[in-house]
């Protein structure tokens, strides 16, 4: 049984240098448990980094970063925690199922997991397709339903709908929701800032510092924005210094 007393991801002065570029100096950061937190910010503000620091495959330079209670990249994490990239785990000589069937091997999960995952990401009626012959949003599936494997209690998803239309992305969020819903901790990266009302809980990145740390409704309610494209840009104009609603509410 997992311990509730704790979030699902807290990082505590995180540092990170690429080259002689600091991509975090000192990144504090909190994820609650059961939620969709969306990572959002422009490309190259350090959402890739610090999903990569989450899973425990960043090198870093300083400072903690906890899983569920854990040390990031704990063997005791493995299967708990998932992680998709941007480029879709998928074989394209591979059938959809056997894509499954190839990490579900790898993971170690029971089989039984091929067909539920299947059902999950709405692929189960093109399981005998050829990855090659997919749509961009069925290989995202495709990828999704891997990282679903073994049933993991925090899924992180780096840009999984970028390239897609409308619709797909549409039909993706939603199954995002149903994953969410079911008790699952999802941490969701994208530079389109129109999907931030479709999360739980948003963390805005610019240059490697945490802007915002609220709620969508929250996040128009404070700049008195329109959207949340406005709502960025207002807070990148106002200079803002990076902060956490933990620090708002605690101050005097």
């Amino acid at each position: 049984m997992m311990n509730k007393s704790f979030g699902a991801v807290e990082v505590r002065d995180l540092r990170v240098v690429r080259g002689r570029r600091a991509v975090f100096d000192g990144l504090d950061v909190d994820v609650p448990l059961g939620r969709i937190t969306g990572l959002l910010g422009p490309s190259g503000c350090g959402k890739s980094t610090l999903m990569r620091a989450i899973v425990g495959v960043q090198r870093t330079r300083g400072g903690s970063v906890t899983v569920l209670g854990e040390a990031a990249g704990s063997r005791s994490l493995c299967q708990r925690v998932s992680y998709a990239t941007q480029s879709a785990a998928v074989y394209d000589d591979l059938s959809v199922r056997d894509n499954v069937r190839y990490f579900a091997r790898i993971a170690g999960v029971p089989r039984g997991e091929i067909d539920r995952v299947l059902d999950v990401v709405g692929l189960s009626a093109h399981q005998r397709q050829l990855a090659a012959d997919l749509s961009g949003g069925q290989r995202s599936r495709v990828s999704l339903g891997v990282a679903l494997l073994g049933d993991p209690e925090l899924i992180v998803l780096d840009e999984p709908t970028v390239g897609l239309d409308p619709l797909l992305r549409d039909e993706l969020w939603a199954t995002f929701r149903s994953i969410a819903d079911a008790g699952a901790t999802l941490i969701i990266s994208s530079h389109v800032m129109d999907e931030a009302s479709r999360c739980d809980r948003l963390l805005l990145l610019r240059e490697g510092n945490l802007i915002a740390d609220t709620t969508p409704a929250e996040l128009l309610d404070e700049t008195g924005a329109d959207d949340p494209d406005e709502a960025f840009l207002t807070l990148v104009r106002r200079g803002e210094q990076p902060h956490t609603r933990r620090e708002r509410r605690q101050a005097p």
